[in-house]
């Protein structure tokens, strides 16, 4: 870039725009390359410090108005950032994780550990919510953030030193650089090898389950007993490296299952949240709110078409009499479409649930008696205007179809 034969008389003259729409101006210098360096002296244009020197001074550019936009191409996307702030910019461009094209932009979360470490101020930073964004990332996202990440990889704060792991509890300092716990919600780990013992498992496992206080599991567990002659067993057999993260997780959860939930009780709560959704929003319309079957079945249909993995959509009155046909899909429509039409279902769990409390209902898993597939219920409260209830909205969800569409 001819930085002072167009970038700064270009600057120049946003300014005076700026000075005379009195609106301020803001200037983004971008380093989409990475080929910034942080170092005073380089010249233009890959001095950081000498871009906003020339942009503060030559510019007249209020360091307020000044953002900095920096990539990793040269591993230099947090040291820019630093050198931008130091050097009298106001804001840097950032993502969480250094998410980015190509090799990424400024990791956020490391920015504010500089921020702290510069300023000596947390200025209301809750830091620990580093660690929740991480497990957010991998729990909702799949996302597989590499082991030794700063701050938030699994052992990124674990020594593989062949310490006791009761030794280092009694001096922590000696191996961990800032306390972790403290600002990232983070105990200090250990790595895994046949030195490591069931005390060493044992603080593997409480840290990395976030176990504390009175959930903490004691090295006498016999599931500790069977991870660690497991892991004796590994460098008997002439193992050379230490136990990976995920392969003492998979231990874990064979020989400590009461401490995880299952595959199957993640996807049971997906489903729930989903089902509930659904219907809660449902017995808002105002077809629904009528009682008048003629008016709620359209509406009902409707809604079978959009989720394919709904099996059947019905009311009841607050007697728990069927008012609806049984609202469903082709391939059961002429089978089952007026079962139970006018029948008594008073004595169901769906039924008296939302009568009783007014809240929506999800039931456990069942196989259903009609057409063999797994399934839940999920019903609501039907209320009228005076907020009295009236009746119930029932759905009964293919949990199979259910999961695939999400």
């Amino acid at each position: 870039a001819d930085f002072y034969g167009f970038v700064i008389p270009f600057v120049q003259d946003l300014m005076k725009l700026a000075q005379e729409s009195k609106v301020p101006i803001k200037v983004r210098a971008c380093d989409t390359m990475g080929y910034g360096f942080p170092f005073p002296g380089t010249a233009l244009p890959r001095g950081v410090p000498e871009i906003f020197y020339a942009l503060i001074h030559d510019g007249g550019v209020p360091s307020e108005q000044l953002e900095w936009h920096g990539h990793n191409d040269f591993h230099k996307g947090l040291v820019n950032g630093v050198a931008a702030w130091m050097y009298g910019c106001a804001a840097v461009n950032g993502a969480l994780l250094g998410f980015g094209e190509r090799t990424g932009n400024t990791p956020v979360e490391a920015m504010l550990i500089d921020y702290i470490s510069l300023t000596g101020d947390g200025d209301g930073i809750d830091t620990t919510a580093i660690t929740e964004m991480a497990e957010y990332f991998r729990r909702e996202m799949n996302f597989p953030i590499p082991t030794n990440y700063p701050f938030v990889g699994s052992e990124f704060n674990s020594t593989s030193a062949g310490i006791h792991a009761d030794g280092m509890m009694k001096n922590e300092e000696i191996y961990n650089i800032f306390d972790t716990t403290k600002i990232l919600k983070r105990p200090m780990g250990v790595i895994i090898t046949d030195k490591s013992g069931i005390a060493g498992i044992a603080h593997w496992v409480n840290g990395h389950l976030g176990l504390d206080a009175d959930r903490k599991i004691d090295k006498r567990h016999p599931g500790l007993a069977k991870m660690n002659k497991w892991v004796l067993e590994q460098y008997e057999q002439g193992r050379t490296t230490s136990i990976s993260h995920d392969e003492l997780l998979e231990k874990a959860k064979k020989n400590l299952p009461e401490y995880f939930v299952s595959d199957l009780d993640r996807l049971k709560k997906k489903a729930a949240l989903v089902a509930r959704h659904i219907v809660e929003d449902f017995v808002e319309r105002p077809e629904i709110r009528t009682m008048d079957p003629a008016k709620q079945e359209p509406v009902m249909e409707k809604l079978q078409k959009e989720d394919p993995y709904i099996q059947f959509v019905y009311v009841v009155n607050s007697q728990g009499k069927k008012i609806t046909r049984n609202i469903t899909d082709i391939e059961n429509k002429a089978k089952f479409e007026t079962a139970g039409l006018g029948d008594d279902f008073s004595d169901r769990p769906w039924f008296i649930s939302p009568m009783k409390d007014g809240k929506s209902f999800v039931s456990d898993f069942y196989t259903s008696k009609i057409t063999g597939a797994l399934c839940i219920t999920v019903s609501a409260p039907i209320s009228d205007d005076e907020s009295n209830i009236v009746g119930v909205f029932g759905v009964d969800i293919r949990f199979e179809d259910l999961v695939r569409a999400e």
